[in-house]
């Protein structure tokens, strides 16, 4: 696939923000037939822009989950050590997202806990023991600001 152009960026921000909008929708927002859409959208996902959709869901009213954001820093940053630690993170399902990151530490990781003590079993038997960790910074989520952005939740403050 060529370079994204305006309407492509234009068709992905708009899914960003809904992805079960009507395709005719879509079509009449950006400027474009609905046939024209659909294939534009078509020829993203075969080129791998777009991955997939998702559902967002209020654990409140499911589960409860706390996301923890976590800092690590390595004792090297040499291409193996980057590598098993990697390859490390890929073992463990309860890591949700890891980023390579550049500033004060190597690597930021999100995790989902149903409470303090489920962190601390996560933290002794995965954090730590993934190969090369020299320090670990933890911080526990309130709220997720942007948990949707299509602004149905309200806010409580005023």
């Amino acid at each position: 696939m060529n370079a994204l152009d305006a309407i492509d960026r234009s068709i992905l921000r708009l899914l960003r923000l809904d992805a079960r909008r009507s395709n005719a929708s879509l079509a009449t927002e950006v400027g474009l037939s609905p046939s024209a859409c659909l294939r534009r959208i078509k020829l993203m996902e075969q080129a791998g822009v777009i991955r997939g959709y998702t559902a967002l869901v209020d654990t409140s009213n499911v589960e409860a989950t706390i996301a923890v954001i976590i800092n690590i820093t390595l004792d090297r940053q040499t291409e193996d050590y980057l590598d098993r630690f990697e390859a490390a993170v890929r073992r463990h399902p309860e890591i949700k997202e890891c980023f390579l990151m550049t500033g004060g530490s190597d690597y930021l990781l999100r995790v989902e806990v149903a409470n303090a003590g489920e962190f601390e079993r996560i933290h002794k038997e995965i954090l730590s023991a993934l190969p090369g960790v020299s320090r670990i910074h933890s911080s526990f989520s309130i709220r997720n600001v942007l948990a949707t952005r299509t602004g149905t939740k309200q806010s409580t403050r005023r």
